[in-house]
């Protein structure tokens, strides 16, 4: 399955595209995604990214387990491995993980249909989660006597409170669009036929801020959230007084005077 790339603006649209298979990725499907990010991350004319499945049945049901056989070796060869040359030997999972690829530019998963296991897990590793009326989410590991291998568990009890996480990652079951739009899983419900549309118009309003700004807030974000407010304001500080004398900064107060819009350059 490629991963389908459109840039519309300032905004890249990547499309999970295999909805025969509910869009579950292979491991070319996560190389693939994995570069594109990366690339993303280093273009310029990139401000935001949404993540959205082909179709209307389904974001992402994980891996594909049709393609992703367990490997020969041993787990302890391949986890010593880069991730590259562990999946050149069928190892998948690692390569869901994308934190390793430090991008600090927003990601939204737009989830329309099926949102489970690693699918779920890649869902959670994006800044905004937004959902279609038709949209349900699952970590169904414990079901098939396994784990979620990516975070999952981690990554939900920071994103919902930890009842409903664990509840969720204990019994395994799905849950709809609205006990997910209840529990802050997802901020949005739409219809299923303007998902992508307000997916869009999210991500323009954010590409529409400073790019610098925006990005320092996610670095904040993931890098400050363990530690203790002396700590994190510090940072704060640190990154307020980086971008004091940027251009766009200069610009943002010009344009906040004289009442117009700004036009920020990434500088």
């Amino acid at each position: 399955m490629p991963i389908q790339s459109l840039q519309s603006g300032a905004v890249l649209v990547l499309e999970l595209d295999a909805p025969e298979a509910l869009n579950a990725l292979t491991i070319p499907d996560l190389l693939s995604l994995r570069q594109q990010l990366r690339e993303a991350q280093d273009n310029d004319t990139v401000r935001a990214i949404v993540i959205i499945g082909a179709g209307d049945k389904a974001f992402c049901a994980g891996a594909n387990l049709k393609a992703t056989f367990p490997p020969d070796q041993t787990f302890a060869r391949g986890l010593l491995a880069s991730r590259d040359k562990e999946a050149e030997q069928g190892g998948y999972t690692r390569l869901i993980d994308i934190s390793d690829l430090q991008l600090w530019k927003p990601l939204i998963a737009a989830v329309n249909g099926y949102c489970l296991g690693g699918g779920l897990e890649l869902a959670l590793q994006c800044d905004l989660r937004i959902g279609s009326s038709n949209a349900s989410f699952a970590l169904p590991e414990v079901k098939v006597a396994s784990v979620p291998a990516v975070g999952g568990v981690q990554y939900l009890l920071r994103a919902v409170p930890a009842a409903h996480a664990m509840k969720l990652a204990l019994t395994g079951e799905r849950i709809d669009a609205e006990q997910a739009l209840r529990i802050g899983l997802v901020s949005d419900l739409y219809p299923p036929e303007t998902l992508r549309t307000k997916a869009l118009e999210i991500a323009d309003r954010i590409a529409a801020n400073g790019p610098l700004a925006v990005q320092m807030v996610k670095k904040l974000a993931l890098e400050t959230a363990h530690m203790a407010p002396a700590q994190f304001v510090a940072h704060s500080n640190i990154a307020w007084g980086a971008l004091r004398d940027s251009a766009d900064r200069i610009e943002g107060r010009r344009a906040f005077a004289e009442r117009r819009t700004p036009s920020y350059r990434g500088a």
